[in-house]
């Protein structure tokens, strides 16, 4: 896994490390994707195909940060129709920066989300 340094532990959940098959997140280790509430939450995510986690969820944050693995992959058309019709912004990017854009933002007390792919 690659070390990250916390932004402001305590605040939510903070992105420690991440790694080819998960992440630590708050010093607990989570294997496979997941979503990351900055109320406190971490919960499983069936990948970039499942829409009704983050649909359900939706009203919980403003920004959501979708984290795509090793290589950026565009955010699929379902995803950017939803955040439209749901009224948050989303964001697709590789792994690591999506982890160290939803650290910053959790630092500045936003209500982000991350739906994070591991690397592998």
């Amino acid at each position: 896994m690659i070390d990250m340094r916390a932004v402001r532990p305590g605040e939510g959940p903070v992105i420690d490390a991440y790694g080819a098959d998960g992440f630590r997140i708050n010093g607990v280790v989570y294997r496979g994707p997941v979503l990351l509430l900055s109320e406190g939450e971490v919960l499983p995510w069936g990948g970039l195909d499942d829409m009704d986690r983050i649909a359900c969820e939706a009203g919980r944050f403003e920004v959501l940060i979708v984290g795509t693995g090793a290589h950026m992959v565009p955010l699929p058309a379902p995803l950017a129709d939803l955040a439209a019709a749901c009224g948050f912004g989303a964001e697709s990017m590789n792994t690591p920066a999506a982890c160290r854009a939803y650290n910053v933002l959790l630092g500045e007390a936003r209500r982000v989300a991350a739906a994070l792919l591991p690397m592998g």
